[in-house]
């Protein structure tokens, strides 16, 4: 058996396509519309070798409201090179860190459609630096 991807519904494309490939850096591997049912799906991938696990964005064209989610889908990871390099330029685009990495080692951030994303420092944690040490979480993720 072997894990193809997540599936998330967006309600803003563009908007997920900048948090997920701009501030995130994953990468669009392809893509497929459907006139008839009026809908895009996206696939996404880290890129990296050996990595072929990939998220799907499904965008319904006509869906105008937000998406209601139950906290039982849980979360997206990202190993990442610099946890505090990264929530530094995801702090700086307007992206809430709801878990800020206090610790050097785990954050957790929402998508534009409220996913919510666990960023976890490769290898060793980091050691504990400002502002993150001292920053409180807020919200749920």
């Amino acid at each position: 058996m072997r894990f193809l991807h997540s599936m998330i519904r967006v309600r803003d494309l563009d908007a997920t396509l900048g948090f997920f490939c701009g501030l995130l850096g994953l990468k669009e591997i392809r893509r497929s519309e459907s006139e008839s049912g009026r809908f895009t799906l996206v696939f996404l991938s880290t890129g990296t070798a050996g990595d072929s696990a990939q998220i799907e964005l499904t965008y319904n064209w006509d869906q105008k409201d937000a998406y209601t989610g139950g906290r039982n889908f849980g979360h997206l990871a990202f190993e990442v090179d610099d946890i505090y390099a990264l929530c530094d330029t995801l702090a700086a685009a307007g992206v809430t860190i709801l878990r800020p990495p206090r610790d050097g080692r785990m954050a957790f951030v929402r998508s534009p459609d409220e996913i919510s994303v666990e960023l976890l420092q490769k290898g060793a944690a980091l050691p504990s630096k400002e502002p993150w040490a001292s920053m409180p979480s807020q919200g749920e993720w």
